[in-house]
Order: structure tokens, then sequence, then C-alpha cells
């Protein structure tokens, strides 16, 4: 199945999971940027934030967690976010992070919470009209993961 027989499923999850590669690269940069700033808040936020991506990484790309060595609780914890449920707690909560990172000022980490917060929205959406979790092809879901065994 390709991208574009992907998306036009209409399927939420798969809408969740793509903006979820978007909030992770997000996450990612953004963190990285005002890790540098003088506000302690925003550092730790920053912080918060760049542990989110790697985070996002491991839930999205399933493939990862047959290539990395990472230990069996972080592996057990990462299987456990498998329904659309449990995504769009695990995006919600990681939103509710970065909304807090208003406490200390405004800055640019407020763009990794829409995104996150719109990635929650899609899995939420997903659970509520009752689609299965459907992992894309292009990220290592649906049988990839078995081929490179």
């Amino acid at each position: 199945m390709s991208l574009k027989e992907e998306f036009a499923t209409r399927n939420f999850s798969i809408y969740g999971q793509w903006l979820g590669i978007l909030s992770m690269i997000l996450c990612f940069a953004l963190g990285i940027a005002n890790i540098f700033t003088f506000r302690v808040v925003i550092m730790v936020f920053s912080g918060l934030c760049l542990a989110s991506s790697f985070v996002i990484l491991f839930v999205e790309v399933p493939l990862l967690l047959r290539i990395c060595p990472t230990s069996s609780t972080f592996d057990a914890f990462i299987r456990r976010i498998t329904t659309n449920y449990m995504r769009a707690a695990a995006y919600l909560v990681m939103a509710l992070l970065q909304w807090l990172s208003l406490l200390g000022g405004a800055s640019s980490l407020i763009a990794a919470a829409v995104f996150l917060t719109a990635t929650a929205c899609c899995y939420l959406l997903a659970g509520v009209k009752g689609q299965a979790f459907v992992g894309s092809k292009t990220l290592g879901g649906a049988g990839v993961a078995q081929m490179v065994v």
C-alpha cells in the first residue's frame, strides 16, 4: 500500500502516526533550539521536549525496537503504548508538559504543544470512531519488521 492509499483509507490512526512523526521532528528541533536560553524553566521544558522526541521515535517506528539496543524496561514501556487510546493519552501528557512551558514565558515550544495536541486528537478520534490502529508500512508497521529478521 502506497502512502497515498494509506491516507485515502480515512483512518485517523494513520493521520496520527504521520502527525506524530512531524511532532517528533519539531520536538527535537525546538528542544535543541530552546535549551540554550537563559531561562531555567524553558531549559527544563526543552529537555522534556527532547526526551519526548525520542519516545515518539520508538512509539511510531516500531522497527527501531528490534534494531536499537534498549533495556527491557524501556521496551516494555513502549510496547504498552499500542492502542489508539493509549497513544492519545501519551501524546496528551507530552502536550500538557509543553503547554506548561508557558509558565516560563512564551517560547517556540508552543508549536510543539500544538502539534502534540493535534496528534492526540487524531488518535482519540480513531479510538472514538472504533477504527483499529493501522501502522503505516512506510514507518515500519504491518510486516516490515518481519522482513528484516
